[in-house]
Parts: structure tokens; sequence; C-alpha cells
């Protein structure tokens, strides 16, 4: 007795067509599955036995192969359970049902229970690819399933409903399609709870507005985190694709959550100084996303840059160019998107008042050094913006009065950002900071100011990196002030952005 079964696979974000063949024949009882499968599809065979008699199905003593297809093709994870125990039915003539259009994905547990398995959403996107009409899984995950819109989402809570359906005794209802909520900004902390530091609110919302990394320098209590904490209150909202972009990610990391499935905030993570590369970067056996890829489509905020290892500050050189990060293992390489904003924050100096204007550094200039040359001169160049932050007076702290709130600064930057979208139109480009060549293209200059920052490039001895960055900073600037041409007092301004090197690291190098 020969039947076959579809379901799908996972590899990093990418997901698969997997063909679950199964052959049952008179021999010795034996129950092999073959078809690269790792440690948790072999220990199936137990799980499936255990659920089948639970719902009062007795698997014959008899030869059983399974074949998962393509054979070339690691398999990994709990996710084929229910596709091998439909295909084991339907080869016992229990199902006979044509199963061609049908997907079914999930664990079973020895109870009969379905469980719950990561990665459904890129999943189901890829089964509508396929052109498969109908997805049996967990009813858990059924939810999150149904963003893919064009395929029904069944939603199986145990084996017996699941066998009910598929003989026509008692059938189940498709999921509802998940209808995501507007973006909404209640409960972001607002940049209005933050007393003075104007420059620093200035230097964010032009983060913001291009989409730029950014290093807020200063000393111990200035407001560093409060500032980059409120920074997600000023983006634009996600649109669709960067939500789904985003989701899959998650969905891959198990961090889903059942009642809102699609990622409709932009993400903001904030590892330790503790994580690991692998935590920072991704990594594992089998590949998992890190931060960097949580943070997709958001803010990436490293606390204490210094304080981190220093290989691990330094993984982060590749990704922020390039905007994705591969993972290379033995049995093949994974590659998660990354397009972030970078957001560090960082003392001067150990003891952190070097600089200050009143209070004493205690650190010598050979420490201040050390400290510093941890942000080592490669990754401070792939950082847009460098923000000093001063300390905040008392006159600032004492002040009843509310700062500017978020929702005015959001204004401004998603009126600079429609301005980026009609400009990179028809570009996989969505903001001035991923703009990687072709500046002239893109950007009106004029002569006149080409020699103008023909004299600021060899006078502050930039490199190409910074240059390019200081023109993308400057068409920022230009955007929230609505200018369409670049003028001098835009590129100036930029400048005072990339003058925090040549104070702390090339003074102290």
């Amino acid at each position: 007795m020969f039947a076959d079964v579809k379901s799908l696979g996972i590899n990093g974000l990418n997901a698969f067509e997997v063909d679950v063949e199964i052959d049952i024949s008179r021999g010795m009882p034996l129950f092999s599955i073959v078809g690269l499968p790792d440690t948790a599809i072999k220990e199936s065979r137990e799980r499936i036995r255990s659920a089948l008699k639970s719902s009062g199905i007795n698997i014959p003593p008899a030869s059983i192969m399974v074949n998962l297809a393509p054979a070339g093709t690691k398999k990994s994870g709990s996710m084929y359970d229910m596709a091998i125990l439909v295909a084991v039915i339907r080869a016992m003539g229990i199902v006979r049902d044509n199963l061609e259009n049908s997907a079914f994905i999930g664990e079973v547990s020895l109870g009969g229970g379905v469980r719950p398995v990561n990665g459904i959403l890129p999943m189901a996107i890829q089964a509508k690819e396929l052109g498969i009409k109908e997805i049996f899984l967990p009813k858990e995950n059924a939810y999150e399933a149904s963003v893919a819109k064009g395929v029904k989402i069944y939603g199986v809570e145990n084996i017996n409903q699941l066998v009910n359906h598929l003989c026509g005794q008692e059938l189940m209802k498709p999921q509802e399609t998940y209808l995501p909520p507007e973006a909404s900004y209640d409960g972001e902390l607002d940049f209005a709870d933050v007393k003075g530091q104007y420059s620093a609110k200035k230097a964010l919302e032009i983060a913001a507005a291009g989409g730029h990394n950014a290093l807020m320098v200063g000393p111990p209590g200035s407001g560093k985190s409060m500032l980059a904490q409120r920074l997600p209150s000023i983006l634009p909202p996600l649109s669709f694709e960067e939500s789904l972009e985003t989701t899959n990610i998650y969905s891959v990391a198990g961090m889903i959550d059942p009642k809102t499935p699609l990622v409709v905030k932009r993400p903001f993570r904030s590892p330790h100084s503790t994580a690991s590369k692998s935590s920072l970067i991704g990594g594992g056996n089998v590949p998992h996303p890190g931060e960097i890829s949580l943070a997709h489509n958001g803010v990436l905020f490293i606390d204490e840059m210094p304080e981190f290892e220093h290989g691990t500050l330094e993984s982060l050189r590749q990704p922020l160019e390039e905007g994705t990060v591969t993972i290379s293992r033995v049995s093949g390489n994974i590659t998660y998107p990354c397009s972030i904003m970078l957001i560090g924050a960082m003392n001067p100096c150990p003891c952190g008042y070097y600089g200050h204007p009143s209070a004493e550094c205690r650190c010598s200039d050979n420490q201040i050094s050390r400290y510093i040359s941890r942000v080592s001169g490669p990754l401070l160049e792939r950082i847009d913006l460098h923000i000093e932050v001063a300390p905040v007076g008392f006159s600032d702290i004492a002040s009843p009065k509310k700062g500017e709130p978020s929702s005015a600064i959001r204004e401004r930057v998603m009126r600079a950002r429609e301005i980026q979208k009609k400009r990179f139109k028809g570009t996989d480009i969505r903001c001035n900071a991923d703009l990687k060549t072709n500046i002239d293209e893109y950007f009106r200059i004029s002569g006149e100011l080409y020699a103008k920052t023909e004299e600021i490039f060899n006078r502050l001895n930039m490199s190409a990196r910074v240059y390019q960055k200081l023109w993308k900073i400057s068409r920022t600037i230009a955007d929230l002030e609505g200018s369409d041409d670049i003028s001098e007092r835009h590129i100036f301004q930029a400048v005072q952005y990339r003058s925090l090197d040549r104070k702390y690291w090339f003074s102290k190098s």
C-alpha cells in the first residue's frame, strides 16, 4: 500500500516543499524514515504510534518505509509528524480523499494532541506560491498562517478531529483571515519626557528621517538610553511588506504572539553587553536569527558599546554594509536580512567624565585610549551620525515644561521619508541611508558645492565611505527642510555630526 502527502520544510527563512511518501508492505515489523531526517524526525515514529493508538487506530505489524523527498535535502524538526501520520492512515485505507492540494504541518503528542511549530508563516506563504489550496496545522499556529491570504487554513487540535474531517464525518471550519490593526503609537515612550538635550533630539530626528546609524557619546546620566528608547516613537509605521519580512524572522525564531501574529511595530532590540557573537549575529547547529536580524526594519540599540567583546562588535561591520548576514555551517549557508538602524551609546572614558564641564575625570590617557579604541575605526566609519550628549543642566531638569512630543517630530520624519520614497521610486532603496552608490544620480549637487566638499574632504582626511555618508546626511537634512537642493549649510551641519571621532578617537590614538 502506497500513499503520498505534501508537507513543507524550512531552512533559515526559505521554505520548501516536502513530499512524504510511504509504503506499507508485508514483512518484518519495521518503521523506517529516510530522506536525510534528523533525530527529531526519526523519533516521530514513536510519537505517531502512540498518537494513533490514543485515537483508536493501531498500525499494522508490517514493514513501513517513509521517504521525505527531495531525499538530498536535509530535514530537521518535528514539523513533519502530522504529514507522516496522515500518510500512514491514508496507506491503511482509512482516508481515501484526494489530498493532492493539501499540506500538513505540525508536531503530534503521545496523547494525540497537536503542538505548534516554528516558521509557519514562511511555510504558508510558500505553500500558496506552490498552488496548495489548504493547509492543516496546529490550532495555535492557525492565526499566524492566515496572514498568507489565498489559502485555506485549518487549525487542528487533535488527531481525532483531523481524521473525522478527512473522512468527511465532522468537517472543521477554516481559520478566518487575520486583519492587522492600524499602526498605533499608544504606549510608546515619548520624547516629550526628555528634558533638555535639544541638539541630541535633533540628531536623532535626522537619523530617523534618513534611516541613519548613530552613536551617542556622553557622561553617565545624560539621557543616552532614554533618548534611544524613544526612537521608535518617531519612526514611520511598517509597510505591509516590511511587516511580512519582520514577521517571517520572528516566526522562525518562535517569537510570534498567537493573538497578534503580524509584527506591526518596528522592532527595538537592546542586547546586554555580555551577549555572545552568535546571539548578536545568529548561529547554532541549526542557525537561528540573532539580535541583528530580530531588529530588521527597526532599531538595534547597543548600550555601553565598549563593554561588548571586541570580536562581537566587529562582527557587525559586514551586516551593516550589506543589510544581510550569512551564517555558514558544514550543512550549508543561511542568510537572514538585517536592514537596521544601529544606535550606539557609550561613555567617553571608563569613569565617564572625560570632557565633563564640572566633574573631574580620574582616568589616565592610556586608560581613555584603551577604552575608546574598543570601538574600532572601521566600525565607527559605518556609523553615520556621531552625537555628543552633554550633561543636563539644573534649569532643564527642574523645568515643568514638557519637551516637543514624538507625534510632532514623527510628522516631520514621515514627510522626509515620503520625499525619499518618491526619489527612489522603482528601486529597492527605502531611505537615504540605503543608497550605496550613484550619489550624483539621485542628489542635485552644484559644481560649487563639490569644490567646497573637496576642501572639507582634504582638511578632515576623510575616507570614501565617510564622504558618501556626508552627502547622505546632508540630503536628509535638506529633506527635513523640504529643500530640493543640498546647500552649503546642510553640508556644514552634516560635518558637525562627523567630528567626535577626531575629539575622542584620533586625539587619544
